[in-house]
């Protein structure tokens, strides 16, 4: 299995959705982007900020709003000629509970409108997930309301604990050692 190439951190931008769970993948980006010390700039070009860090990989945080992802995905990945299963897609996930984040490639789509986008660019399902648990607010008409609303304290913190669980395993994820990376973060300590 290959190594990773492009990390797509998924949310909305501007400062009103910052905060909000549907951000999740921008935190999780973020978080690289700092630990790497390269800081994520507008690439119009690209419809998102990118930054590159080493192992010349690149990140991505779309500009385009959630239902448009794919549109910043698919250009940096023609770009750079990026194969679907060297993408790393870091999203926000209702059907886990706060404090979760798991891997896998292809699957499902979960009604994500970010990830059926980048599905619908790509022209495949077969990229890579991390799955950062937000948790479910309980009823389907409440989920639009939910995802665009800041977590409670101790769900943010969960949140948080997840997105630095995962950050841990990011060398051998990039490494493309995701079986491994696998066991350690879907195994409860």
């Amino acid at each position: 299995m290959g190594g990773i190439r492009l990390v797509a951190g998924l949310g909305n931008p501007g400062k009103e959705y910052s905060d909000t769970r549907h951000n999740a993948g921008f935190w999780w980006v973020d978080r690289l982007a700092s630990l790497e010390n390269a800081p994520l700039r507008m690439d119009p070009r690209m419809h998102g900020s990118t930054a590159r860090i080493p192992g010349d990989i690149w990140l991505i945080e779309p500009q385009t709003y959630m239902n448009a992802s794919g549109r910043a995905v698919s250009a940096l990945s023609r770009f750079y000629k990026i194969a679907p299963g060297e993408i790393l897609v870091v999203h926000d996930e209702l059907d886990l509970e706060p404090g979760t984040a798991k891997l896998k490639l292809g699957g499902g789509l979960g009604g994500h409108n970010g990830l059926k986008d980048i599905a619908a660019h790509l022209g495949t399902q077969g990229f890579w997930r991390l799955r950062i648990g937000i948790g479910h607010p309980g009823e389907k008409k409440n989920v639009s309301d939910y995802v665009l609303k800041p977590p409670r304290k101790e769900e943010s913190e969960l949140i948080l604990d997840a997105i630095s669980k995962s950050l841990d395993l990011w060398p051998m994820i990039a490494k493309g050692e995701q079986q491994a990376a696998m066991l350690r973060l879907h195994t409860k300590s």
